[in-house]
């Protein structure tokens, strides 16, 4: 086969397409919308419904495993006790704080103002005359809140309970989560008591 040659035959390009006007693209036929209506329509619809998704996923899924744990970590570690007395178990109670004890390396910090405090220690004879003010403190605590029943006086009124005047048992006034038994109980079964109340709340669900 001497004498032939190859021709090549280029093929047909498709025709090259006039570009679209500006105004037939899609991103442009609806009229843009101010700043203003964007960040209404943000306010109105995307940021409830980002909080709503948010709160179910974290109600869902990290509840129990997470903030649970957490919330009760932080509380175990950080009790704040009302800084205040009644009677002779209130000396045990300031013995406890005291450089022998030292009930502070658990955590525990007596706070003198009930706003700022989250555990309500009874520590000795409540009388009717003062119930109220008892029942006042522990309304003004924020919650989560506890209240330990220190000494006989305050869980059933001790060696008082037929008197007239006594309480019989604090928690005729407000609800009771530790009782601590003796007249006085000393510092060690304070600090049992607080060490109790400490596994309560890190076990608590609700």
């Amino acid at each position: 086969m001497t004498g032939t040659s190859t021709t090549v035959v280029p093929k047909p390009r498709p025709p090259i397409e006039a570009a679209a006007p500006a105004g037939e693209l899609p991103m442009v036929t609806q009229p843009a919308l101010p700043f203003f209506e964007i960040e209404t329509l943000r306010a109105e619809q995307f940021i409830p419904n980002a909080k709503e998704a948010l709160g179910s996923m974290i109600a869902e899924q990290a509840q129990d495993k997470l903030i649970r744990p957490v919330f009760n970590w932080a509380g175990r570690n950080s009790l704040f006790p009302l800084h205040w007395g009644l009677a002779c178990c209130a000396i045990e109670f300031a013995a406890a704080f005291g450089a022998r004890w030292d009930a502070e390396r658990f955590g525990v910090v007596p706070r003198s103002s009930p706003r700022q405090c989250d555990l309500l220690i009874v520590n000795g004879t409540v009388t009717w005359k003062v119930a109220h003010k008892l029942i006042t403190l522990y309304e003004q605590m924020p919650e989560p809140k506890w209240v330990i029943a220190m000494g006989n006086c305050a869980t059933g009124g001790g060696p008082f309970r037929t008197a007239y005047s006594v309480v019989p048992g604090v928690d005729k006034l407000v609800p009771v989560d530790v009782y601590i038994a003796g007249c006085p109980p000393r510092p060690e079964a304070l600090l049992d008591g607080i060490l109790l109340l400490e596994r309560l709340i890190q076990e608590r669900r609700e």
